[in-house]
């Protein structure tokens, strides 16, 4: 996506670039949250912890493509999916603390990965979801993460990602 304007990114009173602004600047928006396929809830606060459902790669609520990873879908093709998953992973925790502003740090991604039987890539699958969390909350996006195969997920989609956030209290 392109860039959001040429100028730089606002600064908190700390000095810091604000998580809003950063993803503002990666020329990205929050989607609206994607309404449950099942009995659950999108994202639940509990503590000082924002943990979020499996998120799939919807846009407009539309999957971009469906299949096996390393069998008709490609590994950088999955890896810009499991960025968008990333992204409405941040819409669900937005949904419920108000603001990104409001996280503390990503603790911790979960990416699943539809994968085909000799497939062994889904680290690299997965980054896509790390590089756009790092991207937007610059050292406290850094976390703890798997990165897991699956035969199949739900609607057929190449790839899920669920995050647990530490949030400000």
């Amino acid at each position: 996506m392109s860039m959001a304007g040429n100028s730089a990114p606002a600064e908190t009173s700390s000095g810091e670039t604000s998580p809003e602004d950063r993803l503002a600047a990666l020329g990205l928006s929050l989607p609206k949250v994607v309404a449950p396929l099942a009995a659950y809830v999108p994202a639940v606060l509990t503590g000082n912890y924002v943990y979020t459902a499996g998120q799939l790669p919807f846009v407009d609520g539309v999957l971009p493509a469906t299949g096996k990873v390393g069998a008709g879908v490609g590994t950088a093709e999955a890896s810009a999916l499991a960025r968008i998953c990333a992204l409405n992973a941040l819409a669900a925790v937005v949904s419920v603390t108000g603001s990104l502003s409001a996280v503390r740090r990503i603790v911790k991604v979960t990416g699943f990965v539809a994968s085909a039987p000799d497939f062994t890539q889904q680290a690299q699958v997965v980054n896509g979801a790390s590089d756009l969390l790092i991207e937007v909350f610059g050292e406290a996006g850094r976390h703890a993460r798997s990165a897991v195969g699956m035969a199949v997920l739900p609607l057929d989609t190449p790839v899920e990602v669920e995050l647990i956030a530490e949030v400000r209290s």
